[in-house]
């Protein structure tokens, strides 16, 4: 009897031991998986707000080096765009089609410029942008769990590369 007990109770240890080794397990995989859903929308967000930024200043901006720009960052980041929503609802994410709020007062600030003021605003904007964007997907590429979101990251990091110095050219250049 105090062998069927000891038995039972070691039993009863060991399932509980197993129960919290899984769940704690799971808790970092939910953990680590959270970290790409982060991902999906921070890039998401980003790349909306520069296409809704950059729609503005091909009409807006007065400098044809802007211009140019702009058109630039509509195209690839709206193909970008549509590459990252197509690899999350494959993952089963929803991206979020609405700006958040810091992106929506930018593109609002945006809007209210004109003529000088708003080409200073958008390349300043487009500097900033991009340098977060370059940080948040070398993270990505370098630290992602997803195989598929990291390899897209790291495809599409040396366009966000591109696009940083192209912008601080020009910011440099109105200096």
């Amino acid at each position: 009897m105090v062998n069927r007990i000891f038995s039972i109770g070691t039993a009863f240890a060991v399932g509980a031991a197993l129960f919290f080794a899984c769940s704690s397990n799971a808790i970092a995989d939910d953990s680590m998986a959270k970290k790409d859903v982060k991902f999906v929308n921070d890039a998401a967000d980003g790349g909306m707000a520069e296409v809704a930024a950059s729609k503005m200043a091909v009409d807006k901006a007065t400098d044809p080096e802007i211009k140019n720009f702009a058109q630039k960052m509509v195209d690839d980041h709206s193909k970008a765009n549509d590459e990252l929503k197509a690899t999350a609802e494959k993952k089963g994410i929803t991206v979020s089609t609405a700006l958040s709020s810091s992106h929506q007062k930018m593109v609002d600030k945006l809007s209210a410029q004109a003529g000088s003021d708003f080409d200073k605003l958008y390349v300043k904007d487009m500097v900033s942008d991009h340098k977060d964007a370059v940080d948040l997907f070398k993270k990505e590429a370098q630290n992602g769990e997803d195989p598929d979101l990291k390899a897209w990251a790291a495809q599409t990091l040396p366009t966000l590369q591109e696009h940083l110095m192209m912008i601080q050219d020009i910011h440099k250049r109105m200096k």
